[in-house]
């Protein structure tokens, strides 16, 4: 199982607490991505994955599974990596976002979606301006995260 390695880079602005409640909940995800038989990749994006994270910043991750229709309708499967409080649902292309709130008041992004969402041939223009944007791969053990980088960049 191929998981993140590394530190990430320092959040500007976001407290020593704040950063820790990030870092614990990407590795949970992480950790629960490398468990399930059907997730085939976890991406983190936006400014947490570009290190520019700020005080109000939430974590935004993509998880790429072959049965995302498990996941499109029922929160209850955020229990086990505990995400916290489901907030919100919304479809964001090909994905199903779904938002969380831990206990500390962090708010967490997960888009689900098909493997199709990191094809690149072509790279779907979405899909493009959320690796661009900034991306980094957490869990990627076929490779596919690190060669949707390589065909955006």
């Amino acid at each position: 199982m191929k998981l993140h390695e590394g530190r990430f880079a320092d959040p500007a602005g976001v407290s020593p607490e704040r950063e820790a409640e990030m870092r614990r909940v990407v590795d949970r995800l992480t950790r629960w991505a490398g468990n399930r038989s059907d997730v085939v990749g976890l991406l983190l994006v936006g400014s947490f994955a570009r290190g520019t994270a700020g005080p109000d910043s939430d974590v935004n991750l993509v998880v790429l599974s072959t049965a995302p229709a498990r996941y499109a309708q029922d929160a209850g499967w955020a229990r086990e990596p505990a995400l916290g409080e489901a907030i919100g649902i919304r479809e964001r292309g090909s994905v199903t976002a779904w938002r969380y709130a831990t206990a500390a008041g962090l708010e967490v992004e997960v888009g689900v979606g098909s493997v199709r969402w990191a094809r690149t041939d072509p790279v779907d223009a979405d899909t493009r301006r959320a690796v661009t944007d900034g991306a980094r791969p957490l869990y990627d053990p076929a490779g596919i995260l690190g060669a949707l980088i390589r065909a955006c960049g």
